[in-house]
């Protein structure tokens, strides 16, 4: 058995299978609980914790989720690399379900997360110009298109307060600006994480197009659980698949995200 990790898989429930060798843990962290019990195993060679970002049965909605207890409890058990595969909704007609979109940009639309650890004991001023991990995008991208994905590189993910969809007047707005896929559960996950100086990737699997494409009628919850649930197996195999081809050291800025900043906490 290992209780501690160096890759972190955030996801839904289907991804359980992916460890060998797994041992849940059960953890408290100063943010409260996480999700659910955190499960450590391997995939090959490497050492990976996963969290359900819902917990299990979908527990929490996305406004919800105790995003920062989440990525604390990664950090604490060694994790330095986070996967985070989810579901999205596309904003452009020519991305359409099925597609794998790894972004390389961020625009938050959501009210009221706590989306810092540094709330208190002074101000603290992390880099957020490129939110995601460059090495672990440039991984993911090689793994996906090597393994048959129609892959997206790059592209930017708004991020949106749920849980309601959003109006075609909304998605019509943010496909105007430019933006490719809309989601959720993005942010804050992505800046706690350049908080805690881990490495951030996100594979996001669309699943329809938005209410305001052209190409879209709308969309429903139970389109998206079914169409997510028909390809959670192969979103299984491709989590795995990028886990072994994410780098042993890292190079990336990431791990330097918090050189020259006075922390007003202790991190694990």
């Amino acid at each position: 058995m290992v209780n501690s990790a160096d890759i972190g898989v955030i996801g839904g429930s289907g991804f359980y299978s992916l460890l060998e060798d797994a041992e849940e843990i059960d953890m408290m962290t100063p943010y409260g609980p996480p999700s659910d019990s955190i499960t450590v195993g391997r995939i090959g060679e490497r050492t990976v914790a996963f969290v359900p970002r819902h917990g299990r049965g979908h527990t929490f909605p996305p406004h919800r989720i105790p995003y920062r207890a989440n990525m604390w409890a990664l950090r604490s058990l060694g994790v330095r690399q986070v996967l985070a595969p989810s579901a999205v909704g596309s904003l452009r007609p020519e991305i359409g379900p099925g597609a794998l979109v790894i972004p390389d940009q961020l625009v938050d639309r959501t009210q009221g997360r706590e989306q810092t650890y540094y709330d208190a004991g002074g101000a603290v001023h992390v880099s957020f110009s490129d939110p995601y991990c460059p090495s672990g995008r440039a991984a993911a991208v090689a793994t996906a298109r090597e393994t048959g994905w129609d892959t997206v590189d790059g592209g930017t993910l708004v991020v949106v307060q749920g849980p309601r969809f959003s109006t075609r007047a909304e998605s019509k707005w943010f496909a105007g600006a430019g933006w490719s896929i809309i989601g959720m559960t993005g942010h804050p996950e992505a800046v706690l994480a350049r908080e805690l100086a881990l490495c951030y990737t996100t594979l996001a699997l669309v699943t329809d197009h938005d209410a305001g494409v052209e190409a879209g009628e709308g969309v429903t919850h139970e389109e998206v659980l079914a169409f997510f649930a028909a390809n959670v197996e192969r979103m299984r195999t491709l989590v795995a698949q990028v886990v072994e081809a994410l780098p042993e050291e890292r190079s990336c800025p990431c791990g330097n995200a918090l050189d020259g900043i006075k922390l007003p906490i202790e991190l694990p």
